[in-house]
Parts: C-alpha cells; sequence; structure tokens
C-alpha cells in the first residue's frame, strides 16, 4: 500500500452536504444529493427583504425535472416549509440565523422521486427566483427507496466503491482483473443521465421516460439496452473477431475512458461481455443503484429457448450444426431493489446483461431478473429469466450424425453449465462464490425439481454414470503461454467384453465466447489407455487469440455397438507477471514497470499503460518499450501527479504483438 500525499483544501457548504449524502467524491462545484433525505441551503437576504420572516412571510419551493416538467408525472412539485422535513415526500423547513441576514432550509426528496436534474425555485408571493440545480440519485440509505440496503459494508463496496475484480478465465483457471469503475471522476455522473436522454423510450416520450425513472426496474432495463449499440446510439460496439478499426476490448482498464469516448464521438468500438458489465456497473453505481459484477463460468447460450444445450457433431467430431453453445464465461450485473410488480418474496438480488446475445421484447437487452426467480426455476416471471435460467442452469446433450444420417446421443450433462459464479467480496480483493444464490447445488432433488419445474417435464431426469467406456482428459501444469507441453487422454473400457473403438484427440484455439478457431494440434490411433497429443507453441502461436485459451477434445467410438464417448477441457495459458515499484512519496511520483518475456522469440511494438482515479487524470498514462528479445525484461518508468486524496488503485497493462493485455495492479493511499 503506498503513501503519497497532497494539499487539503476547505469544506464547503456543497461539501457538507453531499457529505451527508455520500456523494463528497463528485467534488465541491455541484449538488449531489440522494432522495428521500434532507439536504440544506443557505438563502443570503438582501436588504429589501427586512420583512422577511420564517412562519410569518409567505414563500414556496418549486423542484422540476426533465424537459416537459408535469405535476401528474411527478417531474414538477410545489411545497411549502413546515415545522420539519417529511420523509415520504417533498418537504422543507426553514429557520433563520441570529442576525436575521441568512435562513437556512433543510429540503427533503420524496423517497419515490424520479432521479436526474432538477432545477429549484423558490417562490415569494409570485416572485420567483432561481435557486440552481441540483441532481438527485438513487438512495440505498433510505429504508423508504427501493434500492435501500440495510449493510453498510455493501452500501461501501456495491455504490462507492470504485475499484473491482471481474473474473475471467475457465472455471478451474479463474482470474480477476482490476477494472476502474469511476463513477465519481468528473463528469461521469451527467454522462450516465445522458445515456438515459438517448434512450429510444425518452425519444419517443420525454414525460413518460423520466417519469419513470422512479423506478429503479425501469432504469436498470433501459441501460440493459443502452450499454450496447445495437438499436440505438448506445455506449459499446461488441465485437469478437475483427479489432483493426478500433481498441481491442481487453486493453480497457475502466469505464471512464469508455464513456467520456461515447459522450463526445458516439458509440464506442469494441467492447465484449466483461466491458459490457463493467460500463454497466459504473453507471447503475453512479445513479445510486447497488451494483455488482458477476462471472459466470460454463455460461450456457440457448438460443431455442428449451433449456437445453444441443450440440451436433460428425463422426469426427466437428461441429455441424445448431446455434445453442457453452461460452467458457459470461459476464453480467446484478443490481439490488425491491420488485413490487412480482411480489417481496423476489426482491433483493436482479439480473441484467448489457451484452447483446438475444431481444427481449425486439429489443437487445436483458433483464432485471430477480435471483430468486431464477434459482426457483419461476421463468414465466419478467424480465427474461428463461434465458438466465438456460445460463446457469441447462442440460448439455451432444448428439453425432452417423453416416445413415440418425443422430445418436452420445454425451449428456447436468453438470457442465453454471460453475463457480463468481463476485468481488464485499470489503477485499478476493473471489466469493455465489453459485448458492442462483441454483440449488447440482445433482440436489431440490435442483432437479427446479429444472424439471421450469422444463414442465412429466418426470425427474435421473442421470448417472453407466457401464461402458469412460473418457477424460488430463491437462499437464504450468502451461505458461511461450512453452510446449503435453496433455493426455485417458479412455476406460469397464465393459466385460473387448471393445474395438477409435480414438481421436485434437487441440483447437477457442475464443472465450465459445467460438472455435483453428486446429492446433491432432492425434488418432486404435483403443489404447492413454493417447498424448503433444501442443508446441509454433503451432499453437497463430492460432491462439488474446484470451490464451485452448479448447483440447477426444473423441472414441465404436461402431458396432453404436456407443460414442466425448471428453472436452479448456486450457488457460498462464501470463507473465508484470512487476509494479512505486518510487519515492513525492510528487510527481514514478512507477518501475517490469514483464519478463516467456517466449522463445522476440516480442515487438511493447509498451506500458498505467491507469488510476485520481492518480492519472482522465486517460492512461502510456510508455513506449519497443522490442524485447526472448527470456529478456521489457522495463519503463512512468511518472505521474495523484490530484485527489484517498484510497485508490493503480492498474498497469502490458501489450505487445505476441503477448497482449497482461494486467496487474497496486494499491496506492493519497494523504491529505
Amino acid at each position: 500500500m503506498e503513501k503519497i500525499t497532497r494539499q487539503q483544501s476547505k469544506p464547503t457548504t456543497i461539501h457538507k452536504s453531499n457529505h451527508n449524502h455520500h456523494t463528497e467524491l463528485f467534488g465541491e462545484k455541484r449538488l449531489v444529493v440522494r432522495r428521500g433525505q434532507p439536504f440544506s441551503i443557505v438563502l443570503h437576504l438582501t436588504s429589501s427583504n427586512k420583512e422577511f420572516k420564517v412562519g410569518e412571510t409567505n414563500f414556496m419551493f418549486d423542484v422540476e425535472t426533465g424537459p416537459l416538467p408535469r405535476r401528474e408525472s411527478d417531474t414538477k412539485v410545489t411545497f411549502s416549509p413546515q415545522a420539519s422535513t417529511v420523509d415520504t415526500e417533498w418537504s422543507a423547513s426553514a429557520a433563520t440565523d441570529a442576525s436575521g441576514r441568512t435562513v437556512t432550509v433543510s429540503i427533503s426528496s420524496s423517497p419515490k422521486a424520479p432521479i436526474g436534474v432538477y432545477t429549484l425555485t423558490l417562490d415569494q408571493l409570485g416572485q420567483k427566483t432561481s435557486l440552481g440545480q441540483f441532481t438527485l440519485l438513487f438512495n440505498a440509505w433510505c429504508p423508504d427507496d427501493a434500492v435501500y440496503m440495510k449493510s453498510e459494508e455493501k452500501r461501501k463496496e456495491y455504490v462507492l466503491a470504485q475499484h473491482g475484480l471481474v473474473y475471467r478465465g475457465s472455471h478451474k483457471r479463474i482470474k480477476g482483473k482490476p477494472w476502474n469503475f469511476g463513477q465519481f471522476e468528473p463528469g461521469i455522473v451527467d454522462i450516465c443521465l445522458k445515456i438515459l436522454d438517448n434512450n429510444p423510450k425518452f425519444v419517443s416520450d420525454a414525460d413518460k421516460d423520466v417519469s419513470s425513472r422512479s423506478d429503479p426496474i425501469y432504469v436498470t432495463r433501459a441501460l440493459s439496452a443502452m450499454i450496447n449499440s445495437n438499436d440505438d446510439q448506445g455506449v459499446l460496439v461488441g465485437e469478437w473477431a475483427e479489432f483493426s478499426d478500433g481498441t481491442h476490448p481487453g486493453l480497457w482498464m475502466g469505464s471512464g475512458e469508455i464513456l467520456r469516448q461515447w459522450a463526445e464521438s458516439g458509440p464506442v468500438r469494441y467492447g465484449q461481455c466483461w466491458v459490457f458489465a463493467a460500463v454497466a456497473c459504473t453507471v447503475s453505481r453512479a445513479l445510486g443503484i447497488p451494483c455488482r459484477v458477476v462471472t459466470n463460468f460454463g455460461s450456457a447460450h440457448d438460443t431455442n429457448a428449451n433449456l437445453v444445450i444441443e450440440r451436433f457433431y460428425d463422426e469426427n467430431g466437428d461441429r455441424i450444426s445448431g446455434d445453442d453453445s457453452i461460452w467458457n464465461f459470461h459476464v453480467w450485473v446484478d443490481s439490488w431493489m425491491t420488485r413490487p410488480d412480482l411480489g417481496s418474496k423476489f426482491d433483493g438480488w436482479q439480473t441484467s446483461d448489457p451484452t447483446p446475445q438475444e431481444t427481449s421484447d425486439g429489443v437487445f437487452c436483458c433483464g432485471p431478473a430477480s435471483l430468486c426467480a431464477i434459482k426457483e426455476g419461476e421463468v414465466g416471471l419478467k424480465y427474461d429469466t428463461p434465458f438466465i435460467f438456460a445460463e446457469v442452469n441447462a442440460d448439455v446433450e451432444d448428439l453425432v450424425q452417423l453416416s445413415t444420417g440418425q443422430f445418436v446421443t452420445f454425451s449428456e450433462s447436468t453438470k457442465s453449465v453454471g460453475r463457480f459464479i463468481s463476485t468481488k467480496a464485499v470489503g477485499a480483493n478476493e473471489r466469493r462464490d455465489i453459485t448458492h444464490q442462483y441454483k440449488y447445488p447440482e445433482g440436489s432433488k431440490e435442483e432437479r425439481e427446479v429444472y424439471e419445474r421450469a422444463q414442465h417435464r412429466n418426470m425427474l431426469l435421473q442421470r448417472g454414470e453407466k457401464p461402458g467406456l469412460h473418457l477424460k482428459i488430463k491437462l499437464a501444469e504450468n502451461m505458461i503461454v511461450g512453452s510446449s507441453f503435453e496433455v493426455y487422454a485417458l479412455l476406460t473400457n469397464n465393459c466385460m467384453d473387448t471393445r474395438n473403438c477409435k480414438l481421436i484427440f485434437y487441440a483447437r484455439a477457442v475464443s472465450y465466447n465459445g467460438k472455435i478457431g483453428d486446429l492446433c494440434g491432432f492425434s488418432s490411433d486404435n483403443l489404447e489407455v492413454r493417447l498424448s497429443l503433444k501442443l508446441e507453441y509454433q503451432r499453437y502461436e497463430p492460432a491462439i487469440t488474446s484470451d490464451l485459451l485452448i479448447q483440447v477434445s477426444a473423441i472414441t467410438f465404436d461402431k458396432e455397438t453404436v456407443d460414442f464417448q466425448k471428453a472436452e477441457k479448456t486450457i488457460v495459458l498462464d501470463e507473465p507477471d508484470i512487476g509494479i515499484k512505486v518510487g519515492t512519496l513525492n510528487q510527481p511520483v514514478t512507477v518501475e514497470l517490469t514483464l519478463l518475456n516467456p517466449l522463445p522469440e522476440p516480442l515487438l511494438s511493447c509498451s506500458f499503460a498505467i491507469d488510476g482515479i485520481g492518480l492519472t487524470g482522465s486517460k492512461p498514462i502510456t510508455a513506449t518499450v519497443g522490442s524485447v528479445g526472448a527470456n529478456e525484461a521489457a522495463k519503463a518508468s512512468i511518472e505521474f501527479k495523484p490530484t485527489v486524496a484517498g484510497s485508490s488503485v493503480l492498474l498497469v497493462n502490458f501489450d505487445s504483438d505476441k503477448l497482449k493485455n497482461i494486467k496487474n495492479f497496486t494499491d496506492v493511499v493519497v494523504e491529505e
């Protein structure tokens, strides 16, 4: 933990109000408050206001939001000062100081008011004086707000935390990647509100849309559609293949740069699921909705809504048809709120997914769906519960097409989908497994009953190992990118008779979303107990993507008994570590960065980039290194000037032609 000193400034009236509303990180130049909670303003009386006396002088306040404020839409409200504020509606109280020259007014908003930018006007017997603007957010600290969260620790994590970890990899090789959410960075909250104003529902009916912003369900669903650009001018363009005309998704280190770029020039190229989710988390937290980023390993993409992932193969093991797939991992967000539309049983975490996969009501959006509904298999409840249920709990069926055209099921699984569902732990840089919140334990009676109910089947599916051929794959250890290694297919025959089988063992590059790439290893033989496959760097390097994933598959079949077996594993190649050393604790600060090239060939176009909220400004700072020889170290020194006091995180990214998007981070404390 590094400590750096900066000069402290004096608190202002706005700072005091913002501090009480946990919004002081937005700065002292604007009033940002949370609904259902009082805030104070000070009125300075002029010499012409000698007759002004609290309790005797008639005056009122008007608050308005949106382009067409109306009382009927709750976007315009008028109220008079009372003895005290009221928790359940817009209200005010006022008191004059001893000198009689200033009046302190306490204003409380309704906990059900639409969020947004409001104008505040003083109406004194028809003479109106503009008092300026303030921004109103959802309030997780207010028991009457739909996003109320009891735990202070959770509020700090899910509303206030500007840094986090996004988990990627495979269920056996889970890696936490750092991310700067940066919801309090200058201008971000205005960009988040601009996203809502670019929502097609606002364009078609601004009055109804702004009024509906009182409901976090409505806002969350709108954000799910607007974070992707498929149906509108949303924030991010999704791309999983060609990135030459934009930024590779793996290069992003935080949401701020993406949101600012969108505000300046429209949809940003490019994003993939973890980027979509991280940006959605930033926007949700900025608007006051508690939010967490969630990764599902073995995530099913069910295109025909039958809650079964069906994969079809020919006799050589190649996929031949079908749009269903299983992603190595998929990332979305959970947001915390009540569900009066469903009933209190379904309050709490709600899943929404801004990655454009399937349409919902004709738009590429998904959720919010109650975690309780997902766990209990209540697929008839909105929004998009069947799709998310399948992502975490679909059964998988593999079928092979014989030369006769007949399809034969050779593999079924109830346990390969929805594994190690992960999010960052509260208050710690550790992974928390939340699989139990999404579903009952795999194979348990409850889980099968839920699946049966969701599938509307008459019988409970029973799965178990049966006599026959059993095939599995064993991976090597320490599979770092740049090395060569062997993997093994192990075939066991526990039948009473001899089987004459053929075993095919091959490896292909694979992207995290399940898209299969080029072949990078092949082996075949008649039945053996063990068949090895050597994966050499020179062969797999041209095939793999920046995800550093290789899918290894083994297939055996006995044509006489029509007995097919298939085993599959995904290799996550290890990345080299980035060494981070922060220099003398003065300003400016120098950070020394190193990375050892593990490849048997030089790295070209090498660079380091650093990014930190309150540390590096609005954009990452990049240092070009050039070329680095085989087994040599890339080194760089980067200077930065902290501007904001408090805890922060310095993110580091290394990029080159052969090794891309290698990340690390270190905690930093900037002292007053």
